[in-house]
């Protein structure tokens, strides 16, 4: 089967499971879910629905396994609108990818400060670069606005 068919549908399920975790879905259980991505077998019997979980190890478990529990109810809504011969069937996996990036930014920001080679975008605006800024602001406002005339540059001494 072409790749871009398989792409297109693994799209659509991630946009129902998304909408349908979002908008539809009243188990408590379920809260802070963030649907990642989904990937389709060739075969489109299986579709794996990736989601992230916010929260400690207990709060993660007990929303994956409302996810595994609901898996019907967002096949159904997904057989509303996948018009294929086979519905696939879903299985919630949790994306730990998120979690790994926010892990490793972390470590390297604790290595910098240890080190004292913290990047410029980093550092926090002081007092003085926020007087600076309000001047700057305070400048723009006395020039001409858009539309109205005002002195040419090229009549300009």
């Amino acid at each position: 089967m072409k790749t871009h068919r398989l792409a297109r549908i693994a799209e659509v399920i991630r946009e129902v499971a998304a909408e349908t975790i979002l908008f539809e879905m009243r188990d408590p259980r379920v809260k802070s879910v963030t649907v990642t991505r989904a990937e389709v077998a060739a075969d489109l019997q299986h579709a794996k629905v990736y989601v992230s979980i916010m929260g400690s190890e207990k709060e993660r478990k007990r929303a994956l396994y409302g996810l595994q529990n609901a898996a019907g109810f967002v096949q159904s809504k997904l057989a509303k609108r996948l018009l294929t011969r086979f519905l696939p069937v879903i299985q919630f996996v949790e994306d730990e990818g998120i979690k790994k990036s926010i892990e490793i930014a972390r470590i390297l920001r604790e290595e910098q400060e240890r080190n004292g080679t913290l990047p410029a975008a980093s550092v926090d605006v002081g007092a003085e670069d926020a007087e600076d800024n309000d001047d700057d602001a305070e400048e723009a406002d006395g020039q001409d606005a858009p539309g109205e005339p005002g002195p040419h540059p090229a009549s300009a001494p």
